[in-house]
């Protein structure tokens, strides 16, 4: 088979899945994934890597990852079929090059689930350590898997309750910090948070920019529900950009006001590298309060949970496009008739997801392994978008808007390219694995549509 462009206006098959989430809807999936106060783990890295630079960290991030954002919205408007990159690549850049899309998708659909219940567990554990580790992690898995089986809307219900519950306890952060600084003053310079403690430094700000683009890791997921989305392509397409610019907002917020509040020196936090995975907490208890530090543990406990069923959700999309397609068992592209969702599919990615998190916890560094295995699979795909939008529009449809659909995506790809080449060697080592097996399933399978014979 010829590595062809596949059209995309094809319909789905009879007994696809139900339109009924809304902007809201799709925002929520977005922040869920996410998870609001997503800087809280790497506040202390990026401050000793930024020296001292953290919110201007997240002002290059945001924009950074708009590139990426601008790419899912030119190309679900141009395909509008779950699948998300795997669907969009195929459209561009052929059914071959579709498929390694998406198998490298699937290293951060189904792994990020994974490292959010290695998180609730963690969190949990801490806040109640006489209940057993697996205890929490066993009930996070059945709860997220029991909600998602139960059809997308109950699963959109709660997941705007956490959400509610999640940006509630960042409000108090907020108002608290803001409280803290009127009465006793900045511990720092009032604009280092943007400058830096000791000057502006372009290279260390974006050298920290590579680590802080993985907090918006998620946000994409959005795209996997175009299906099931009340105003389909063009309520995802805002949802995206609107999910992006709220999540950019809270993350600038949120450690503007720590780094304010942060008694170590940037300094201090590069030599002691052990206190920089603590360091938001610590800023916490130190100047506000130990009750204020236990409720956004809390929080973050519960909120990694429901980022677990957001990115279960999303997996169990793209597993089902997947199968399909023919490219992954036709038995994962068939909807539950009563709850209109992919089950076996999210079945699957919740026994995967089970699995990889059981492995993470054998190993002292397993959370550190995952986590780079997923960004690899993750900043892959997202090249393999921006190729797509110069496939699909300037390529295959001769687009004059050489700004939009050639620029944009090649200044995308040049910095997810830059970001890649800062992962660790095991994860590009896992990455490279992971590839080649997919290529040998694309020469070992040949594609069989549901429904019907390609």
């Amino acid at each position: 088979m010829s590595d062809r462009p596949v059209p995309p206006a094809a319909a789905p098959p009879r007994g696809g899945l139900r339109r009924s989430l809304g902007l809201r809807d799709l925002v929520v999936y977005g922040l869920l994934f996410i998870a609001p106060m997503a800087p809280v783990g790497v506040f202390g890295v990026l401050d000793a890597r930024s020296r001292g630079a953290v919110a201007a960290v997240y002002l290059v991030a945001t924009a950074a990852m708009g590139l990426t954002a601008h790419s899912y919205a030119q190309m679900v408007r141009a395909v509008p079929r779950t699948g998300s990159v795997f669907a969009y690549a195929r459209a561009g850049l052929g059914e071959r090059t579709g498929f390694v899309a998406g198998w490298m998708a699937m290293l951060d659909y189904l792994l990020i689930p994974a490292v959010a219940y290695l998180f609730s567990r963690i969190a949990l554990h801490a806040l109640v350590p006489q209940f057993s580790r697996w205890s929490f992690t066993a009930l996070a898995v059945l709860v997220t898997t029991a909600l998602n089986l139960a059809g997308v809307r109950t699963a959109a219900v709660a997941g705007f309750a956490v959400l509610v519950l999640e940006l509630a306890v960042l409000a108090v952060f907020l108002v608290a910090a803001v409280v803290v600084l009127a009465r006793d003053g900045a511990v720092r310079p009032v604009l280092s948070p943007l400058t830096g403690t000791g000057g502006f430094d372009l290279g260390a700000v974006l050298g920290a920019v590579s680590v802080a683009v993985l907090s918006y890791l998620g946000f994409d997921a959005i795209a996997s529900f175009v299906e099931e989305a009340v105003g389909a392509s063009a309520a995802v397409a805002r949802a995206l950009l609107l999910c992006l610019l709220l999540a950019g907002a809270l993350f600038l917020a949120q450690t503007y006001l720590a780094a304010l509040l942060e008694p170590l020196t940037p300094e201090q936090l590069a030599e002691q590298p052990a206190l920089q995975g603590a360091a938001f907490y610590d800023t916490v208890e130190g100047s506000i309060g130990h009750w204020l530090h236990t409720l956004v543990a809390a929080s973050k406990a519960i909120g990694a949970a429901f980022a677990a069923l957001a990115g279960q959700a999303a997996a169990g999309r793209l597993l089902y496009a997947m199968g399909r397609e023919g490219r992954l068992p036709a038995r994962l592209g068939l909807v539950d008739p009563e709850s209109g969702v992919p089950r076996r599919a999210l079945l699957v990615s919740a026994l995967v997801t089970l699995a990889a998190a059981v492995w993470a916890s054998t190993r002292d560094d397993g959370l550190d392994r995952l986590t780079s295995v997923v960004d690899v699979g993750a900043l892959t795909a997202f090249v393999l978008l921006h190729a797509s939008v110069i496939g699909w529009y300037t390529v295959r449809n001769g687009s004059r808007d050489r700004v939009r659909h050639l620029l944009l995506p090649l200044l995308g790809i040049a910095v997810i390219v830059a970001v890649l080449w800062r992962a660790s060697g095991t994860a590009q080592l896992v990455g490279a694995v992971w590839l080649a097996l997919g290529l040998a399933v694309l020469l070992l399978r040949r594609p069989t549509r549901v429904g019907g014979r390609r």
